[in-house]
Order: structure tokens, then C-alpha cells, then sequence
């Protein structure tokens, strides 16, 4: 992956997370079109966890991406690395768990949680594929994992359009409703170099994940990552029931041989 442009360090990425917190979600309500909502909502569809499970919201944010598992019963930690954005959390829902940590260095045991997602924050970690792996320590043996990430559109034409969209209108909008309109700059070099959705799928592999799937939304805007951590519950019938579940197009790694950029 291409990160020649985006050589802001951990700590300079919080700092401009805990700049961005306030108004976060209006912002990201805004730049997406409204469209967050749906995207975030057959995330929760993917995870199907259920009251008295324990569930890994990693770089929840405010914790927006963390209030339908909260609301439905099910024990969920909201953890970031952004100060900021946890603090604009907790006085929101102070009835969640908000913990700061790195995804690379996870403060949780082994096996602690029933499944594990994050959505819209793993191509902001300095080093993905070591989260990908942290991820999987914490989550118990037949435990799931999906993530939610923006990746290539589909189509050559559409995958124009939004790259150009990314490049000069969404910064152009960020400075007439975001507190720092330089941050939005920056997450949209990071989409614009993150790999598409097959090169993620072997990332999941390599990781040691299993029974890997994915989904497009809005034409492979985003792509939700589905996957499974060896155990009891997994291998072939476990990628059977993966496919199952998902209510739309669904592309199986076809091999995981694919280089990484």
C-alpha cells in the first residue's frame, strides 16, 4: 500500500481525531450523503451477536458504531485511541465502556470477546495487518470478525467519479462544516491509497482469520469483510453459513496469494 503522503505519525493522527470529535458524526452524516447510517447498520446485520455476548467496537469514535449493540443488551467496548472522540462519547452514552487503546497493542486478554469490528478506522492504524492479528488474539476460538472499510469501486467509471469526488469536493465541503477541514484532506488520501477489497481478504488470511467473505456497498465504496477465527465453529461449514447469512453480493477470497501493496 501506497502511504508515500500520509507520513503523519500515531500521535499526530489522535490529535487530529480529537480535533475533528464535536462535530464527527455531523461531518461524517454530511460527506456521505446520509449513506453512514445504512453502511454502519448491515455491519451490526454481519456481526448477528446477541445479548450476554461480548463484543470489540475497535476505534468506535464517539461510540456511535457501538449504540445498536448497547441498545439490544449486548456487553460492548467501545475502544479509540483519540481522547477526544471518547470523551464526546461518554458524556453522550455513559452507560458504554470507552477505553482508550492502540490496535496494535490491544489491552485485553486472550479470547476475551464473542466477536470483534471495526468500521471506517483500520486504514487509519500505522500498522494494519498487526491489528488484524491483535484482533484475533482477543477474539475467542469460532468468534467472528467484520470490518467495514471504504475500498474500490466496481465500476471504471463510478471509481472515477468517486475519486474525484474524494480529491476536491469532499475537502471542499469539510471547510464549511468541519472544526478541521486539513484532517479530511488527510482521510481522503487515506482512502484513495487503501487496497481494494481482495488484497484485504488475504490480509485477513495471512492474519490467520478463516472462511473469509466479503460484500460491496454503494458499488464497492465500502466493502464489509466478514471472517472467522479458527476453532470449534469454523472451516468449511462455518464459510457455508457465512455466505448464508449475507443478505446481498458476496465475492469469496478466490486465493490468498494476492501481493499486498
Amino acid at each position: 500500500m501506497n502511504r508515500a503522503s500520509l507520513d503523519k505519525r500515531p500521535d499526530e493522527v489522535a490529535t487530529m481525531f480529537d480535533d475533528v470529535a464535536p462535530k464527527y458524526d455531523v461531518v461524517n452524516d454530511v460527506l456521505s450523503m446520509g449513506q453512514t447510517r445504512r453502511w454502519r447498520k448491515v455491519v451490526v446485520e454481519a456481526m448477528d451477536v446477541r445479548a450476554g455476548q461480548r463484543v470489540l467496537d475497535l476505534a468506535a469514535g464517539t461510540g456511535t458504531s457501538s449504540e445498536p449493540y448497547a441498545d439490544a443488551g449486548i456487553d460492548v467496548i467501545a475502544c479509540d485511541f483519540s481522547l477526544g472522540m471518547l470523551k464526546v462519547g461518554k458524556r453522550r452514552r455513559p452507560d458504554i465502556d470507552f477505553i482508550a487503546g492502540d490496535a496494535t497493542r490491544l489491552p485485553f486478554a486472550d479470547n476475551s470477546f464473542d466477536a470483534s469490528t471495526i468500521s471506517f478506522g483500520l486504514r487509519n492504524v500505522n500498522e494494519p495487518k498487526k491489528a488484524l492479528e491483535e484482533m484475533l488474539r482477543v477474539t475467542k476460538p469460532g468468534g467472528k470478525l467484520v470490518i467495514a472499510e471504504f475500498s474500490q469501486p466496481v465500476v471504471p467509471l463510478w471509481r472515477t467519479m468517486y475519486t474525484e469526488y474524494l480529491m476536491r469536493a469532499l475537502p471542499a465541503i469539510a471547510v464549511k462544516v468541519s472544526s478541521n477541514p486539513d484532517a479530511y484532506v488527510y482521510l481522503a488520501e487515506s482512502i484513495r491509497a487503501w487496497p481494494d477489497q481482495d488484497h484485504l481478504a488475504a490480509w485477513l488470511q495471512d492474519a490467520g482469520w478463516e472462511s473469509v467473505t466479503y460484500r460491496n456497498l454503494s458499488g464497492g465504496i465500502v466493502a464489509v469483510h466478514r471472517a472467522v477465527k479458527p476453532g470449534a465453529e469454523s472451516g468449511p461449514a462455518a464459510a457455508a453459513a457465512a455466505l448464508a447469512n449475507h443478505t446481498g453480493p458476496v465475492a469469496k477470497l478466490r486465493r490468498n496469494t494476492r501481493p499486498a501493496r
